[in-house]
């Protein structure tokens, strides 16, 4: 029976020097604000959370932040300004846009199914929610393969030269622009008598 007290009591002394000595490595692996003021991944974080794109859990787990260490970061007023920095330069350059937009963009497929399978919707708006339900699902732009869609200009030079332009009547942009390079040459020459005109 005594013995079973002097174990229980070392036991209880083990687990308090455990305690402690958890407590003091936490302390000191507390996060150093200037040095995550220049952590650019983790001013971006903070960044999305203040426009809504990150969850404060999903901050707080991402860098191991418990309630003080996270209190003190809005009180950091260099952290803030660094952050509001942030912030205005994803404006400007579109990230917040296109990252919002892709986060919303994730609603509408069931927004679809909804007007899809509702029995009061009208069926013109039904096949118009299938169409777009095709084309999310394709998860990429048909335009550059789709010749419905499409002009085509052919000048007759004379002879057997012919030019032929085969373009979208979709603007596109970026990669899309590039696969619809659809201006054909049959046969590559100077035009004579057109001035200042060129054939590439």
């Amino acid at each position: 029976m005594y013995d079973a007290q002097d174990e229980i009591a070392q036991l209880k002394l083990e687990v308090e020097q455990l305690r402690k000595a958890l407590g003091e490595r936490q302390q000191l692996s507390a996060p150093n604000l200037p040095s995550l003021r220049d952590n650019y991944e983790f001013v971006i974080d903070l960044a999305r959370f203040s426009e809504g794109l990150f969850t404060e859990a999903a901050v707080r787990k991402k860098y191991h932040f418990d309630e003080r260490t996270w209190e003190s970061l809005g009180k950091d007023d260099a952290l803030v300004e660094r952050i509001e920095e942030e912030k205005l330069r994803r404006v400007r350059d579109g990230s917040f846009k296109r990252e919002r937009s892709q986060q919303l963009v994730t609603k509408a497929p069931d927004i679809l199914d909804t007007i899809m399978t509702d029995t009061k919707t009208s069926p013109k708006h039904k096949v118009d929610a299938i169409k777009t339900l095709d084309a999310l699902a394709e998860g990429g732009p048909r335009a550059a393969h789709d010749d419905s869609d499409r002009v085509i200009i052919t000048i007759n030079l004379g002879g057997d030269e012919k030019l032929v332009f085969n373009k979208s009547v979709k603007p596109l942009s970026g990669d899309d622009a590039k696969l619809d390079d659809g201006r054909l040459i049959e046969h590559e020459s100077r035009p004579r008598g057109v001035p200042g005109f060129e054939v590439d």
